[in-house]
């Protein structure tokens, strides 16, 4: 059909348009900017919090979330010493009280959660959860929410178009749109990132933590107890992070290279959070 011809022009101009790049040089698709990104998760961390909130189950343990703040916070001034533009972020985290669920993540922004199951099953060394918590902040520094919901975007954008065309031949194609603060949420949350942004945030990540004082090795660690982590089904934090079987042994690769920065002679500053 000439319509559906137009229509995919349409669409590949919008792609070569929409290009970006990420810290580590790799090509983006940005039909969503960082900052529009940004705006939609704030919105998006107070709607998604709010259940928790209103049941009593944010920061409820004093040493937990001492705990977490702490190493976050030094992860965090790492992120804005080596990426100056998150400096104005309004950085948050939230220790969310759910000892079932195994899982963290980082909205645009630096809007940032971990569940108490993903501290307690994992039983995770502070060296551990700076590698989660690096991972998860490096996904936000190399604006993977912005990416996602792009890919997103342009999903419902190709469907919505095609909507157009069949309804010229009578054909109905229901459904309807989600808006920016669900794509944000969702896509920070539920869906998984791409083999190629998994490798951009494990190794911004591990540098992050080495740089912020903590052992490279524990990235591996903490794979490797993930993985044996659940029930007879893989934790949620898996679902979104897929793990290759080499993801182990790239990180250990990686460990030495991030020496350097983890025995650095300086003071690492904490954030206040």
């Amino acid at each position: 059909m000439k319509l559906l011809k137009i229509i995919s022009i349409i669409l590949m101009v919008v792609f070569i348009t929409a290009c970006a790049t990420s810290p580590t040089g790799r090509n983006q698709l940005m039909l969503v900017s960082p900052e529009e990104a940004i705006l939609a998760s704030e919105e998006a961390y107070i709607q998604t919090l709010g259940p928790f909130a209103v049941k009593g189950k944010i920061d409820n343990d004093p040493v937990v979330t001492k705990r977490i703040k702490r190493i976050t916070g030094r992860l965090i001034s790492q992120a804005i010493e080596t990426h100056p533009n998150s400096r104005n972020w309004d950085w948050s985290v939230k220790i969310i009280d759910d000892p079932e669920t195994v899982n963290a993540w980082c909205m645009a922004g630096g809007k940032m959660a971990i569940y108490t199951g993903l501290i307690e099953k994992v039983a995770a060394t502070d060296d551990e959860l700076a590698q989660v918590m690096g991972h998860e902040i490096a996904h936000a520094l190399a604006n993977h929410t912005a990416e996602k919901m792009s890919v997103a975007l342009a999903s419902q954008t190709g469907l919505s178009l095609l909507s157009i065309a069949l309804s010229v031949t009578g054909f109905d194609f229901g459904g309807a749109a989600m808006s920016g603060v669900e794509l944000a949420a969702t896509t920070a949350i539920s869906l998984p990132n791409s083999r190629s942004a998994e490798k951009e945030a494990d190794r911004m990540g591990i540098e992050l933590a080495a740089r912020a004082g903590y052992n490279p090795y524990a990235a591996a660690t903490l794979w490797e107890k993930m993985a044996k982590t659940g029930n007879g089904s893989p934790p949620a934090f898996l679902s979104t992070h897929p793990s290759p079987d080499d993801r182990q042994e790239t990180l250990l690769e990686l460990a030495p290279q991030m020496m350097g920065y983890y025995h650095e002679k300086k003071s690492r500053l904490v954030y206040p959070l």
